[in-house]
């Protein structure tokens, strides 16, 4: 076998429809378009959704609720997860900085440590939101928290 040799398999490949060269072609006159209207104009280009008149899907569901443009949409990282950060890294300090290089949240994440789980140690905590059950465990065994 050479590659001057090789050719696609037998009925793979096909000629392209040639619109528009002659009346002799088949497909000349009006080249397949049909007569008058949009469609058969140059430049056409139905809008995204267009149903030919009929009412488009997106327009006949009814529509209810409301989306807050200025919800904070928080991280949640629970006690546990700090502890067992903290038990990796053997630190009593865990800041957002710390969160962000273990790939735990990224830069543009807000961090809300809830109160989920148990405290071993003592620890600093500095994350932007605390739960009212994540402030009091950590506080109690004798750590900070440190709202940013």
């Amino acid at each position: 076998m050479k590659l001057h040799t090789l050719s696609p398999a037998e009925g793979s490949v096909k000629n392209r429809k040639r619109i528009g060269r002659g009346t002799g072609s088949g497909r000349g006159g009006t080249s397949t378009r049909g007569h008058k209207g949009a469609k058969s104009r140059s430049g056409y280009k139905s809008k995204l959704g267009f149903e030919g008149g009929q009412m488009p899907l997106q327009r006949r569901v009814p529509k209810f609720g409301f989306k807050n443009i200025n919800r904070i949409e928080y991280k949640p990282i629970n006690l546990v997860e700090l502890q067992r950060l903290a038990d990796k890294l053997s630190t009593d300090t865990i800041s957002f900085e710390t969160l962000v290089e273990n790939g735990i949240v990224s830069k543009k994440d807000v961090v809300k440590v809830l109160g989920t789980g148990e405290l071993t140690g003592k620890l600093n905590v500095s994350a932007h939101k605390f739960s009212a059950s994540a402030e009091e465990a950590i506080q109690k065994i004798g750590g900070t928290v440190n709202k940013l």
